[in-house]
């Protein structure tokens, strides 16, 4: 909750007056101890301007990009046409020394209309399956994975999956592809 600072001066007269001592009076106002401190040396202090509640500073980003830096992605953009913008970025990182990742190489150059929209259209994945099954074994589905594990080495998971029951049939974990 803010308070104005006509309540804030009220707060703090109220405390000062008060027999009960600052803690118990503050508890009995719900107030905590650390803010009305901060107002009343900010009274004390400025006197009732300081009671005043401070504007928020405006957020600055640390790592914005600036615009010379933009600017000179932008005009490499236009000399080097064929360079995507991940290979734009590398190309800067590795040329000027100056690291930039992708994805900000691609808001610059997509914010100066330099992305285009590609040509084909995309197409959706439909909302069910061609094939449906209703029953358990109409449909094994198989997938191969594989993994590193640190000290042994890859090893290489086979499975087989019922479409229905979506369970694992068989599996089997080898430490070869073969």
């Amino acid at each position: 909750m803010h308070y104005s600072p006509s309540e804030k001066y009220e707060i703090i007269r109220l405390v000062e007056q008060s027999e009960l001592g600052v803690i118990r009076t503050l508890k009995e106002l719900k107030i905590n101890k650390t803010t009305f401190y901060n107002w009343y040396n900010a009274y004390l202090e400025k006197g009732y301007d300081g009671l005043v509640r401070k504007r928020s500073k405006v957020n600055t980003t640390w790592n914005k990009i600036n615009e010379a830096d933009r600017d000179k992605i932008v005009e490499l953009a236009l000399e080097k046409p064929e360079l995507s913008s991940r290979e734009l970025a590398w190309f800067i990182t590795d040329t000027y020394r100056y690291y930039i990742s992708e994805s900000s190489v691609y808001r610059i150059l997509k914010a100066n209309g330099l992305i285009s929209v590609p040509a084909f259209r995309m197409s959706s994945a439909s909302d069910s399956f061609k094939d449906k099954t209703t029953a358990v074994n109409q449909m094994w589905q198989t997938d191969f994975t594989y993994f590193k594990i640190v000290g042994w080495g890859w090893y290489y998971l086979s499975t087989i999956l019922d479409d229905y029951s979506r369970n694992i049939v068989h599996y089997k974990l080898c430490s070869t592809m073969k």
